[in-house]
């Protein structure tokens, strides 16, 4: 959430620190809507969309892939989501925002 914050910081757009305060700003949309730049968010210790627990920012949507990073200190790395080959956490996707 740190991440998604800070690059939207720098592209002059300023939104929530959390994810689950991001899920709640965003305009949601469907993952056929999504777009590079939206954000992906996944489900959180719960296990329900109610309070996402990570989120990344799609880079490509016909391919799943992201940019993420998983806690502060953790490297942005490039990952997929939603897919069987995900690492654990990163599917299913709970839903994706357009802020």
């Amino acid at each position: 959430s740190g991440l998604a914050m800070m690059a939207y910081r720098a592209a002059g757009l300023a939104i929530p620190r959390t994810s689950q305060a991001q899920w709640a700003y965003g305009r949601q949309i469907s993952a056929s809507q999504a777009q590079p730049g939206d954000l992906v968010f996944f489900a959180g210790a719960d296990g329900t969309p109610a309070a996402p627990g990570h989120v990344g920012i799609v880079l490509n949507p016909s391919t799943h892939t992201m940019i993420d990073a998983y806690a502060t200190g953790y490297p942005v790395e490039y990952d997929t989501y939603g897919l069987p080959a995900s690492k654990g956490g990163l599917s299913p996707v709970i839903g994706f925002t357009r802020p």
